[in-house]
């Protein structure tokens, strides 16, 4: 493992240690909740792990370089710079991704963590680079 080449992992401390977290709520808790349950339990486990993050955070979203007044609030921010999105279902679709990947692109930020706290036996985390 070299330097910092092509093959390097955008935020991969930041991303490890928020994994960690994630895989901590879901040994706590479990599949099954709803959605808002694992946000408070993020923000909760966040905090103990002393990862910065913001939740709900108004973004502003533009097209074509133009401000939207439509805005998106990502459920978590965290370091400033990495998107989490949470999700309690079955499986993830393509849908899922597709929507966090155009709010990353829009909001002008570079990894998002669409997490799935919904899947059995352990929490998924699929990274989303744009």
């Amino acid at each position: 493992m070299g330097g910092m080449g092509m093959g390097t992992l955008l935020l991969k401390d930041e991303s490890y240690a928020i994994r960690g977290a994630v895989f901590e709520v879901y040994r706590e808790m479990g599949c099954g909740f709803l959605e808002a349950v694992y946000q408070e339990c993020m923000e909760k486990e966040l905090e103990k792990q002393g990862i910065p993050f913001e939740a709900q955070k108004d973004l502003s979203l533009s097209y074509k370089g133009e401000p939207l007044e439509q805005i998106y609030k990502p459920d978590l921010i965290c370091y400033g710079e990495i998107v989490l999105e949470l999700k309690g279902v079955k499986n993830i679709t393509p849908r899922h991704r597709a929507q966090v990947i155009n709010y990353l692109k829009a909001a002008n930020i570079r990894l998002g963590l669409l997490i799935n706290f919904g899947s059995y036996p352990k929490a998924t985390i699929e990274r989303l680079v744009v």
